[in-house]
Parts: structure tokens; sequence; C-alpha cells
């Protein structure tokens, strides 16, 4: 789950949307969110609904400790994976949630997002329009519809997060080319990770992949570190930057570019969450966890 950088707000008279023949998005029927049983180890804002501030602490992992991290990005990955397998016409987000929510109550987990800011869901189901942060509603997902799925769980003190697009059916060949090229900039990124390699060379081998498709990355929304906390450093920029800082042995970390077909400026929905392109193009966003090795990296958050 991206954490809000820098934001930009604009209003256009005339979507991208509109111009291929998708309805813009609307917010559906909020349901109130799933019970938690008390023997569920909760985070510090389970009760209160206070976003905690940025750790400024890197997640580096004891040997010991790693295990614990690796089974909660196990989890995570498991989960998401349940999640997509529901994802078809007439499926809403809700139920989607829902089916998260009860998958991480069974495993012994807490659905990470639930309360975190007021955040009112178990997952974030970014459909179409939708950059990151969309909250599940009652709307139903149609034919040629793209979402993202964002999953993290806290289980035995550690949190796994990892999101994934999916396709509604049949989609336009313009929807599957913003996905691929998402898949590909991620995966970019993630092969140069390394012991001593900076944390910007991770935005520049975004920024590659996005401009030799002609898309834009978003630059309000980042990557994080993770771990016993949802958000710390390192700040992960999906865009060229000179961000310092170099990655370390036993450090875990997310990388999650949100790439749009046309115009990065997003623009907020009055919950506060859900922030879709501010033009209506589309957007894609991907996600793994990552764990730097001695002598490369790891993707934790492989099912």
């Amino acid at each position: 789950m991206a954490r809000r950088g820098l934001s930009e707000l604009l209003n256009m008279k005339k979507s991208a949307s509109e111009d291929d023949g998708r309805a813009p998005l609307k917010p559906g029927t909020v349901s109130p969110p799933g019970d938690v049983p008390a023997h569920i180890p909760k985070p510090s804002w389970a009760d209160t609904g206070k976003m905690p501030p940025w750790d400024p602490n890197p997640q580096v992992h004891t040997p010991e400790n790693l295990e614990r991290m690796r089974a909660s990005c196990k989890l995570a990955a498991e989960v998401l994976n349940l999640a997509g397998s529901l994802v078809k016409p007439g499926v809403t987000t809700e139920e989607i949630d829902r089916a998260v929510h009860e998958a991480c109550i069974n495993a012994g987990a807490y659905p990470s997002p639930l309360n975190y800011g007021n955040f009112p869901k178990s997952v974030c189901t970014s459909v179409n329009e939708c950059i990151c942060h969309g909250i599940p509603d009652s709307r139903k997902l149609q034919e040629g519809d793209i979402v993202n799925i964002d999953v993290t769980v806290y289980l035995n003190g550690y949190h796994g997060d990892t999101s994934r697009m999916f396709k509604v059916g049949k989609v336009s060949e313009g929807a599957s080319r913003l996905c691929t090229a998402t898949t590909e900039a991620l995966m970019s990124a993630i092969n140069l990770c390394a012991p001593g390699v900076r944390f910007a060379e991770i935005g520049k081998a975004i920024q590659k992949v996005a401009d030799s498709y002609g898309y834009t990355s978003s630059r309000s929304f980042v990557g994080h570190g993770v771990g016993t906390v949802f958000h710390a450093y390192p700040h992960i920029l999906h865009y060229r930057n000179n961000e310092p800082g170099v990655m370390q042995p036993g450090m875990t970390f997310t990388i999650e570019p949100m790439l749009c077909e046309k115009s990065a400026k997003e623009k907020f929905w009055k919950d506060n969450w859900t922030a879709v392109t501010a033009d209506g193009g589309l957007s894609a966003q991907q996600e793994h966890t990552i764990l730097i090795t001695e002598d490369g990296h790891e993707i934790l958050t492989l099912a």
C-alpha cells in the first residue's frame, strides 16, 4: 500500500474515459468494516484510526525475524491470489474485500489497511482510472475493466505488502499494454536491487520503461520500507530522482510503480483516499516486497 507524497489536484472538463467510451468511476455504497476477533494481534491504528508518522529507520532484519517477515509476505501473496481469483464481471469490489478480510482472520492475521488513517476496508481495489487506494464498495466489475488489488497483512508483528493488476474479461489493447508496461517497470527496478545500489536507481529504471511506452509515472505516491512497521525509510520514488541512500543486506522495502496512460496528475474523492487520474486516463500499479540479500535480492511476495 503506497504512502502519499506530494499531491496536485486538477479538474478537467472532459476526461479520457469519456473519449474511449468508459463511464467515469463514481463512488458506490461502502458497507461497515469487517469484525476482527479479540485474539488477533493488531497494529496501533486498529483501535485509534490514527496514521503513525513515517518511521525514519530502515527495516533491517535478523535471521530469526526474517522468518516472520517471510511468513507475512507469503500470506500476503496467497491472499492476493485468492482475491484475484474472484475477479470477473458482476463481482463487486466489496465481495473481494470480504474474502480478503476472512482469509486474513482465518490465518490469524490483521488486514493492515483496516482503519489505517480511518481507511474503512481491509484491502485497496483500484479500478481503471484509480491510481491507488480505491475503497471497495458496491460497484460491480464490468467487462473490460482493469483493477489493482493491494493486499497487506499483519502477521506475528510483521507486515507483508503486495499488489497486482487483474483484467476483467476481455480488455482493450491499450489497457493490456499499460498493465504489461507496469509489470515490466517493476521487474526492471527489482532486477537491479543489490547491496550498495542507490535507491535513486529504482526510479531511473522505472522512468526509462515508462518513457519507452509513452506513459507517465506517478510522483505523488511512493514505495517504502516495510516490516514491523507499515511505512518506513526508505522513500522509494518511481521516477528519476536524486534520493540519497543505498541498499544494505537484510533490508526490506516495497517497489510499486503506478503508470498512467496520459497525465499522472491526480485528484482525490471526498473520502480523502481514492486517488484517480485528473484526466480520466487509465492507471496501473504492480508491487512486491523486496529483501536485499548479501549478493542481490529476493522477492518475498511471490506466491
